[in-house]
């Protein structure tokens, strides 16, 4: 059976992209592997599924793979991809197009320039909610990795956070502390990992890596978390431009119940058939 798709990238982040309403697709984890692999199959970070909604008031179902095969609650940059696919394939005309994911709801609004806007909804601290294992709420928490302790903050843009505030990205132990911290046994169902560096108050750099991905080039959710754990320190304003390796992100929020807003660029880089 041959099944249509879309490459898709969102700052270097990229995706593959499949209408599962107008032809069936069943994204079993074998094949996901497979597909993901860079030398056999197609090769991409995620794994993006446009499906029916069950709700009236909603317009699709957004579901999220790792490569690995586990599927995910959020992602940030593939939502505005998400948004830009069921536009260019003609499955909604609407500027504001509001999708249901495993953990909510999110409203995509389309812009000008490949643009597009997500509505990221209210930041999540309480620890129970991330998950995370706390004894209370903070705005920092000590971690321990192996022999050391480390300062995170702990937060849900829909999938689980730790933000760790570092001097120097570019020297940041990326993948050796980001591995450690993913499968941290106090975030029960593993965690991103990000490691964020504040210019000014402003702009901020940040890397990220994903669990059951490793470091992406870009990864809206974590560049939203690390600006909400910034903000809650007041190292930041209410409108910061985050810089990733695949470019640039502007992240609002107001900061209490307001939502965070996430505006950058989503791309299509070709589209393909591939044989299951």
């Amino acid at each position: 059976m041959q099944i249509d798709f879309t490459k898709m990238h969102g700052l270097g982040n990229d995706f593959v992209v499949v209408d599962a309403i107008r032809q069936r697709f069943s994204p079993e984890p074998k094949l996901i592997r497979r597909l993901s692999d860079r030398h056999f199959g197609i090769g991409f970070d995620q794994l993006l599924l446009v499906e029916a909604a069950s709700n009236p008031n909603v317009d699709f179902r957004y579901r999220i793979f790792n490569c690995d095969g586990s599927e995910v609650e959020q992602c940030g940059n593939g939502a505005r991809c998400f948004a830009r696919f069921v536009s260019d394939k003609n499955l909604s005309t609407k500027e504001v197009i509001r999708v249901e994911t495993s953990n909510g709801l999110l409203d995509l609004r389309l812009l000008d320039n490949d643009q597009v806007q997500v509505n990221m909804g209210i930041p999540e601290l309480d620890p129970l909610k991330i998950p995370f294992r706390a004894e209370r709420q903070a705005t920092q928490y000590s971690l321990e990795i192996g022999l050391q302790k480390i300062s995170i903050g702990a937060i849900s843009m829909g999938n689980p956070h730790a933000v760790v505030l570092v001097e120097d990205c570019d020297t940041a132990p990326v993948d050796s502390l980001g591995a450690e911290l993913e499968s941290h046994p106090d975030f029960p169902h593993r965690v991103n990992a990000g490691f964020a560096q504040i210019i000014d108050r402003s702009s901020m750099r940040v890397r990220v890596f994903e669990r059951g991905v490793g470091e992406t080039r870009a990864c809206g959710s974590g560049a939203c978390a690390a600006m909400v754990h910034a903000r809650l320190l007041n190292l930041v304003d209410e409108e910061v431009s985050v810089d990733l390796n695949g470019g640039r992100l502007v992240i609002s929020w107001a900061g209490g119940e307001a939502p965070v807003l996430m505006t950058g660029s989503a791309a299509t880089v070709f589209e393909g058939q591939i044989e299951i």
